[in-house]
């Protein structure tokens, strides 16, 4: 069965048309009649059960009702004009109200008749009305569909205006199920299908939109999930295949004298042996004559930028050139310091490029890469345009990998005809079921150890009523020598916000903290480049105590000094930045506190996640709680990927479903990679179905 009719553009469904398929697909993103199927409901209305007008409690979200509808009125003019009726039935009486539609509504209701109304109760002057509410005669209330677990599904103004809401989707989904019969090809083998029991493909897709009970709506929900994931897993794992096994890469089988060197001479302190076996990791991957792609999951401070240093090395022992790509110039710049200060003595050629880079600088850091003389280039996405070239490049780093997005990475990978090996970084940590899903396709290592002598930083959440206390707290660890970040949401006043500005906070912290005594540093993103780097490398010197800054100091400053993070209106940020801002203390052997100031007024979510924050500083405890609150379409660096964006998959709830769909994927490309026997021809089609439309350089993910 081919996906001749799943293809067909959406404009030739009855019901729809031109002008309803502009709007589908503006709104909607639905091109063709596949498209459609797979727009799922997002809950149903219970239709099975009718009541009696004296059993409706105030607490009832929607009820249905049957009896005869009397007393059909216009009452008041101009916009309060309103249509008002009562349904009776044997219990009792309720009002009927209508602000629009008069003219559809006029002379609908007939005396004698029982008609069927469903609609959500609420309480107007002490007595319970149904406004807008849906009116059927009852004896037309029966049709094909099986309609008493009525979907409904999300919309939007402008599909509104379509008659495209949650009834006229019902509508158009029912022509287009009536005319689907037998033209939904199967996408999974009989293999899969029989050992979890599975509901064919078209029988899901009709249960979904129009379930007949809850326990089949329940296998559609299941089978249709477990379709959605599987196919994910398939994709990445396949990817995998493709570069590991015909993918070639620089063989690094040298551990020499820069590696060597550097790590019984030059190491900062004694690796951890999550480091350890992060590094053995990756030189194994390195030896093994394929491209490296590799994940580096590692929470704030946990030594990252060490592991990547090493493996830049092993590059160098190698005969190649490394570069390592950060997503600000602050960050380039501090790992330029770090790099050159850590490789002195060496006699690494190391270099900087950023977008701020001098024309005669530019000039021969391009002749020098392409002599091959210049080892190491740290830099912006500046290191991805088209005259960088490289002679020999062995391995790209990529440091807060969610920030670039996937066409700015393919560049870096691109930029010689063997594909450098790359080792990506993020110091967000990532829940499992998320990391199988974004990232299904590298290979992941972890580091959770902190480095020896690091403290575990204390977390406390304070009312703004208490800042006086707070401000008392700040003194004395400046009179110990320590510095301050006071982190603001905002850069100028927002009275929809209701936040605390950052010009407003500087000048407070001004008058709280004066000159001379205390110098204070601003930093936020309306800043010339100059100056946000003369005040920040004000504060990195120790020249002043205090750096009142937005989130522009999120990821990778490093002052080990800096003892207290104050974030104020702390209930305005996400956890995942919140975890962030903390860890841009702790990275001495000092105390360090993180201070979280909100309002009293808290959202149940807010409260949550400053809890969370107090409760624990375990980045992955903090990601899973995080996933939990927004779901996965809203974490850092999903929206870039392409592939979290789940239409019916719930990563905090189908744990279990995600594992059943790797595993048979894996199983499935074990016995057939490249999916050509017969058992897999439906699984082969419908991939190819799906990726018509997607490019090819997701790979370096």
């Amino acid at each position: 069965m081919s996906y001749t009719f799943l293809e067909t553009p959406i404009e030739y469904l009855k019901g729809v048309g031109p002008k309803r398929a502009e709007v589908l697909k503006k709104e909607a993103a639905v091109f063709n009649f596949h498209d459609l199927l797979t727009y799922y409901p997002f809950r149903y209305i219970d239709k099975s059960k009718l009541y009696l007008v004296k059993d409706i409690k105030s607490d009832a979200a929607y009820v249905q009702l049957q009896g005869e509808i009397r007393e059909v009125q216009m009452i008041g003019g101009g916009r309060a004009k309103r249509m008002t009726a009562y349904l009776c039935d044997p219990s009792g009486r309720i009002e009927l109200v209508w602000f629009k539609g008069f003219k559809w509504l006029k002379g609908k209701f007939k005396p004698g008749i029982t008609y069927t109304v469903f609609g959500k109760p609420s309480v107007f002057n002490n007595k319970f009305n149904i406004a807008h509410p849906e009116v059927e005669e009852a004896e037309n209330t029966q049709s094909t569909f099986n309609e008493k677990f009525q979907a409904v599904y999300s919309t939007t103004e402008k599909l509104k205006s379509i008659g495209l809401g949650s009834k006229g989707f019902n509508k158009i989904f029912r022509n287009l199920i009536t005319s689907s019969k037998q033209n939904i090809p199967e996408n999974l083998s009989r293999q899969i299908i029989d050992q979890y029991k599975f509901l064919s493909r078209e029988e899901s897709l009709r249960e979904i939109h129009f379930p007949t009970s809850p326990n089949t709506l329940s296998k559609a929900q299941a089978r249709l999930k477990f379709e959605e994931l599987f196919f994910i897993q398939l994709k990445l794992l396949k990817q995998k295949y493709i570069r590991t096994q015909k993918v070639k890469g620089h063989k690094f089988p040298l551990v020499g004298n820069y590696f060597n060197r550097f790590y019984k001479e030059h190491l900062p302190f004694e690796l951890t042996n999550d480091q350890k076996k992060v590094i053995k990791e990756i030189r194994g991957d390195l030896g093994k004559g394929t491209q490296m792609n590799r994940l580096l999951q590692g929470d704030v401070g946990s030594g990252k930028t060490l592991v990547a240093l090493m493996s830049m090395l092993l590059a160098l022992d190698n005969g190649f050139q490394a570069c390592f790509m950060a997503p600000t110039e602050i960050l380039a710049n501090q790992h330029y310091d770090t790099f050159s200060r850590m490789l002195g003595g060496l006699g690494v050629k190391i270099q900087l490029l950023t977008g701020s880079s001098k024309a005669n600088i530019r000039k021969e850091i391009h002749k020098e890469l392409e002599e091959g003389s210049l080892e190491i280039l740290i830099g912006t996405h500046a290191l991805t345009e088209e005259n960088v070239r490289f002679k020999k490049l062995g391995l790209v780093v990529i440091d807060e990998q969610h920030r670039f997005g996937v066409a700015q990475r393919a560049k870096l990978w691109k930029k010689n005809v063997i594909p450098p090996h790359v080792l990506v970084m993020t110091a967000t940590p990532i829940p499992r079921t998320l990391a199988m899903t974004l990232y299904g396709d590298l290979d992941i290592s972890v580091i959770r150890e902190l480095p020896p002598g690091r403290k575990p930083i204390k977390t406390y959440h304070y009312y703004d009523t208490n800042r006086l206390k707070i401000f008392g707290f700040i003194r004395n660890e400046i009179k110990k020598g320590r510095q301050i970040y006071i982190v603001y949401p905002l850069i100028k006043e927002s009275a929809k916000l209701d936040l605390n500005d950052l010009m407003d906070g500087y000048e407070s912290i001004v008058r709280e903290f004066p000159a001379p005594k205390y110098q204070i540093s601003i930093v936020h993103g309306q800043m010339k480049t100059e100056n946000k780097d003369y005040e920040m490398n004000t504060f990195v010197k120790g020249e002043s105590q205090i750096l009142v800054a937005t989130t522009v100091i999120e990821v990778g400053v490093d002052v080990p000094n800096a003892s207290v993070m104050l974030i104020e209106n702390a209930e305005r940020f996400g956890l995942s930045q919140l975890h962030q801002l903390r860890g841009r203390v702790g990275r001495g052997a000092d105390q360090s506190y993180c201070l979280l100031i909100s309002k009293h007024k808290l959202s149940n979510e807010a409260r949550t996640r400053l809890q969370t924050m107090v409760e624990t500083n375990d980045g992955f405890k903090i990601a899973e709680v995080d996933l939990k609150l927004r779901g996965p379409g809203e974490m850092e660096g999903t929206r870039q990927s392409g592939l979290v964006n789940l239409k019916l998959a719930d990563l905090t709830r189908d744990e279990k479903i995600l594992k059943a769909a790797r595993q048979n994927a894996i199983s499935v490309l074990e016995l057939d990679p490249s999916l050509r026997n017969n058992h897999y021809q439906k699984m082969s089609n419908y991939l190819n179905f799906t990726n018509k439309h997607l490019k090819n350089w997701e790979r370096i993910s």
